[in-house]
């Protein structure tokens, strides 16, 4: 009940004990008005939902920093009498996801439809629902609510920038020219045939085998001796920096609307790592991912569009509240990752024994590569200049990423001077 429920309950009350006490008709009647009102109000409100349900659809249960998410809704008036008014409230954690409306005049049998689009401003696994309908009498005595528990989830991922370039280093796995690991996957070294089986696709197929024996031959494939590549993203929670967020604006239209990353080291750290995945898988390289947050993050070197995604969902999820420093991590993680194969350290740390880790590394066979967040941009300490500028001069191949300017740029290019001013 309302408080305008509890006043008019209180004027009954009130005609009633004045009817008592002077006897005037005006009282009863007073009296039998407010009752009524009472009485068709109750009914009117248990009614305003009975039949109503509310069903949600999720055009993709992925979404990407930058990208449209839509999600479709149908309120759905199963029984024959009309609903005057509906208020459908969603409780969803998706920024900017506006589903909250208002219907007038449902009629019976009816269904209203509609499609909520979104501009993705951030990565993380939100939550889409519940969402709660209101109703009530036309008076505003009595509302009811309705609470549909259909929630489901969406995971934005990512940004991801192209590159044209990136300085990996060429090393090698020992063993020869070849591995002679069968994989699933189609690399450049076949290494025999075999009879077709079902789930092999046109490309693996041997035409003059097929042709020869007179029946489907498909080729085998190993492993190429090309060098994995694994990230190691420096997500420990001393070692971030941020600038103040300014207040959102308002909503904007979808059409010509650019999103920006907001000013933070992890933001920026993200953004490095999925990009740099993207440009060595394109490459037909194995990335793996290395990240110590929340909980232990470790993705086994792997390669095609499927890895991609590993990747980008766990970077997705990925926070700054580590506790172990990047140092730690490599000294635990370090046998996880094969002799030869490329590390790619992305921190903004200003500690320069990082320089000496990655000296470390690369005795050890992991041959480094230094992505330098540069804290003092992102409202943090100075130092980081001096971290990037220490692995230069010890010949680690190195790339700085400072608040506001180009992360695509700022990959391709080792010299800082060339890389424009972010627009």
């Amino acid at each position: 009940m309302t408080a305008r429920a509890w006043f008019v309950l209180g004027s009954l009350a009130l005609a009633l004990a004045a009817g008592f006490t002077s006897g005037r008709q005006l009282f009863a009647n007073l009296a039998y008005l407010l009752g009524f009102l009472l009485a068709v109000s109750y009914a009117w409100s248990r009614l305003s939902l009975r039949g109503v349900s509310l069903h949600r659809r999720p055009a993709s249960s992925r979404s990407q920093v930058g990208a449209t998410f839509e999600e479709h809704f149908a309120l759905s008036n199963d029984s024959r009498y009309p609903k005057v008014w509906t208020e459908v409230e969603d409780q969803s954690d998706l920024p900017e996801h506006q589903v909250s409306t208002v219907f007038t005049s449902l009629a019976g049998r009816a269904v209203r439809r509609w499609t909520v689009r979104t501009i993705c401003t951030r990565r993380g696994r939100f939550h889409l629902g519940p969402c709660v309908l209101r109703a009530g009498d036309p008076f505003g005595l009595f509302p009811a609510s309705l609470r549909m528990e259909d929630s489901q989830s969406v995971v934005v991922l990512p940004m991801v920038l192209p590159l044209a370039a990136f300085p990996v280093p060429s090393g090698r796995r020992g063993g020869g020219e070849a591995l002679r690991q069968r994989t699933h996957q189609v690399t450049p070294n076949a290494s025999g045939v075999r009879d077709y089986a079902p789930g092999d696709g046109l490309n693996r197929i041997h035409w003059p085998s097929t042709a020869r024996r007179r029946r489907l031959i498909a080729k085998e494939f190993e492993l190429d001796p090309m060098a994995d590549a694994w990230l190691l993203v420096d997500a420990s929670q001393s070692a971030q920096a941020a600038l103040p967020v300014a207040p959102a604006p308002q909503r904007q239209a979808l059409i010509g609307r650019r999103v920006s990353l907001p000013p933070s080291s992890i933001e920026y750290a993200v953004t490095a790592a999925a990009s740099i995945a993207l440009y060595l898988l394109n490459r037909s390289q194995s990335v793996g991912l290395i990240a110590h947050a929340q909980m232990r993050q470790v993705i086994q070197a792997d390669r095609g569009t499927a890895q991609l995604y590993r990747l980008l969902e766990s970077l997705a999820v990925l926070g700054a509240c580590g506790t172990h420093s990047v140092d730690e991590v490599l000294r635990v993680e370090q046998g996880q990752i094969p002799r030869g194969a490329a590390v790619i350290l992305i921190t903004p740390s200003c500690r320069l024994e990082i320089v000496d880790t990655l000296r470390q590394l690369r005795r050890s066979g992991l041959p480094p590569v230094l992505v330098s967040l540069d804290a003092a941009t992102f409202g943090g300490p100075p130092g980081s200049s001096a971290v990037f500028e220490a692995a230069r001069a010890a010949g680690i191949p190195a790339r700085r990423i400072r608040c506001g300017q180009p992360i695509g740029a700022s990959l391709e290019l080792a010299d800082w001077a060339a890389v424009p001013s972010a627009a």
